[in-house]
Parts: structure tokens; C-alpha cells; sequence
């Protein structure tokens, strides 16, 4: 049984409709048909060989030329001079000058309506070519010069209002995101304040457990317990408060083999491979590169310790390729390895707003990272 659309489904797909540009070429087109079509039967009578269906189907197809008028405005802009040579027909050039001036501004607009009045008078020259609003030169080019000023003259004005407009979208756009740089600055300052405090406080309590330990076993683990808790500030520091005070902290494809070292400290060692072209990368897309790598290797020492790791960073294309696969442990840790569940999000998310993508894989006992994203070099 067929289902008619509800009152409300097709009152939204009007609405939706009604401002769509598409739709407002649409109409555009059928006004100017319209009011073409008051001058058939005058057209019918005059020197050509159309009748009154002919006619009719030459200004349709005429005016059909309007829903192009913000794609190629040219195209209605050649065709009404073609419909003012043929069939002395004013009304097309009105609606084509005023789209040449909305779409492409003030000097596109002031050239075409030269390059009109031109092209009108110089028909109005052309022995045999009827001047139909008047028998000298002052009556037509009283009727040709307005219609084209005021047609252009009212694109134009619409064409600075859609500029006003979008300035003033950019500005609250602009707004936005300084209000929300700002609440992100605050956020990560009051982080820095709580999560430094704590780990100041972890750093000196394993240096004094290093100093009870000294000459035990344990007090090789107690030094690097307060040199990762210091190092950890100091990343705390760089990554909020320099960076909120404009400067970026981040290191680029340099700081991999650190990255490496660390790991294979914390007991998984790392087969790092960076292709050559990859040192041409710009700024940006090293430090996603770095903390991509960095959230790996984390995820790799937390739920598979002592597991290998390999890392691979090269270009593929023109794509820049980062691939991280580490072993799956046979049996999981002891210990639940303290998680967010948001180092892969943001790792995504990181890559998404570069234009890449970021998937993970598991095969043949293996646990995989790899993103992809626009690499960004000229070969």
C-alpha cells in the first residue's frame, strides 16, 4: 500500500527547499520567464520567424540559463545580449548584470554593464535593427543605461552585504574558538596546578625511598621512579603552560629515539624505522607523529610489557604512513593497567583534524596502530 508523506515531512522538505540556493535559482529563472513572456505576442508580430509556441520556448530556454548564475554568470550574461541582438529583449540582461555583480563583484559587474551599453548601442546602429523605445539615440540609451546600472549597481550592493555577512560569521566564529582556547587554558592550568602538586609530591617521597634503599636492591627502581615523576612535571609544564603562553613544547621526529630509549628502560624494546623523506615533514605533522608514537609505546608497556615494539614512520605517496605492532601477551598483566580509555580518541581525533584516519588491527597474535594522513610535500 502506498504511503503518502505526512503534512509535516513535506512542510520540512518546503522549508528546506525555500532556502536552499538552488531553489532560489529556480525561481530567479521563472520570474525572469515570466515577465519575458508578456512580450510574446509582440515577438510573434516582429521581424523574425518565430510564432507565439517558438518564441515561448526560446525565452524558456533563455531564462533556464539563470539557475547557472552563481556556478557561471556568464553563461545568462551572453545569452541575454543574445536575446537583445535577436529578439530586442531587455529583460534577461537585468537579471544577468545583477547576478554578475552578487557573484563576482564591483569590477566584474561595471565591465559587463560597459561591454552591454556598448553592445546595445551599437545594435541601435545596425541598419535594419528596430529601436524599439524610441526613435533617436537619447530616447534608447535613456531606457538601456538605467536598466543596466541599476541591475548591476543593485548586485553589487547585495554582493558587499553577503561580505558584511560573512565577516561577521568569521568574527563570532573567531569569537567561539578564542572562548573556547581560553576555557581550555584554564582547565589545563588548573591540571597543571593539581596533577603537579602530586607529582612533586611523588618525585621527593621515592628520592627519599632511594636514600633509605641506598646500597639495597631497590634503590636503582626508587632513582628512576623520581627521575620519570620529575620528567613527567616538566612534560606537565612544557605541554600547558608554554603552550598557553603561545609557544609550542611539543618535539618532532628528533625525539623518537627518546621515546624509544624510555621504553626499552620501562623493558620493551623498540625497532624505531623513519624514512628519510619523512625528516621533510612539516612541524605540525612531526609533533602528531610524536604523539602518536608516544601513546603507543605508553599502550604497549601497559598492556604488554616486555613485549617488542616496532614502530615505522615513512611516506607512501602522498601520505604520510605511521605504523606501531607489538606482540599480544599470551596471559594479560598481573595488574590492571591504569586507563582512561581516552589516549586512542585523542589519538584519532588528533589525526582526523590533520585529514587522516587511524585504525587498529589485530592479526596473527599482533596488535597494530596505524594512521594515515595527508603528508603535505611537493616531489
Amino acid at each position: 500500500m502506498l504511503r503518502l508523506p505526512s503534512v509535516s515531512a513535506l512542510r520540512r522538505c518546503v522549508d528546506r527547499w525555500a532556502v536552499s540556493p538552488r531553489a532560489l535559482d529556480v525561481v530567479t529563472a521563472l520570474s525572469a520567464f515570466g515577465l519575458m513572456v508578456l512580450d510574446v505576442p509582440g515577438l510573434a508580430r516582429a521581424d523574425n520567424s518565430l510564432t507565439g509556441v517558438t518564441a515561448t520556448l526560446v525565452l524558456a530556454a533563455g531564462a533556464a540559463t539563470l539557475v547557472l548564475r552563481r556556478r557561471a554568470p556568464w553563461v545568462p550574461y551572453v545569452v541575454a545580449l543574445g536575446l537583445m541582438g535577436w529578439l530586442h529583449e531587455l529583460t534577461m540582461i537585468q537579471f544577468a548584470l545583477y547576478s554578475l555583480g552578487r557573484f563576482r563583484g564591483r569590477r566584474v559587474a561595471v565591465g559587463a554593464t560597459a561591454l552591454y551599453i556598448a553592445v546595445a548601442y551599437g545594435l541601435f546602429l545596425t541598419p535594419g535593427w528596430p529601436a524599439r523605445h524610441g526613435d533617436t539615440l537619447s530616447d534608447f540609451l535613456s531606457l538601456v543605461v538605467p536598466i543596466g546600472v541599476l541591475a548591476a549597481g543593485v548586485g553589487i550592493a547585495a554582493h558587499r552585504h553577503d561580505l558584511v555577512r560573512a565577516l561577521e560569521a568569521q568574527r563570532r566564529e573567531a569569537a567561539a574558538r578564542q572562548a573556547v582556547q581560553e576555557e581550555r587554558i584554564q582547565v589545563g592550568r588548573d591540571v597543571h596546578d593539581l596533577v603537579g602538586r602530586e607529582l612533586t609530591v611523588l618525585a621527593v617521597r621515592a628520592e627519599v625511598l632511594a636514600v633509605r634503599a641506598r646500597g639495597e636492591a631497590h634503590q636503582k627502581d626508587f632513582e628512576e621512579l623520581a627521575d620519570t615523576a620529575r620528567r613527567a612535571h616538566l612534560m606537565l609544564n612544557e605541554t600547558i603552560v608554554r603552550r598557553a603562553d603561545g609557544e609550542e613544547a611539543t618535539r618532532g621526529l628528533e625525539g623518537l629515539a627518546d621515546l624509544a630509549a624510555e621504553s626499552e628502560r620501562m623493558g620493551s624494546p623498540v625497532e624505531l624505522r623513519v624514512a628519510e623523506e619523512a625528516n621533510a615533514l612539516s612541524p605540525l605533522r612531526q609533533t602528531a607523529v610524536h604523539r602518536v608514537v608516544q601513546e603507543c609505546l605508553t599502550n604497549a608497556a601497559k598492556h604488554a610489557p616486555g613485549l617488542p615494539v616496532r614502530v615505522v614512520i615513512d611516506v607512501v605517496g602522498p601520505d604520510l604512513r605511521i605504523e606501531v605492532r607489538n606482540p599480544l601477551p599470551k596471559q594479560p598483566p598481573d595488574r590492571a593497567p591504569v586507563s582512561t580509555g581516552t589516549g586512542l580518541v585523542s589519538m584519532r581525533e588528533r589525526v582526523a583534524s590533520m585529514g587522516g584516519t587511524l585504525t587498529t588491527t589485530r592479526r596473527d597474535g599482533t596488535y597494530g596502530v596505524e594512521a594515515r594522513l595527508p603528508a603535505g610535500l611537493h616531489r
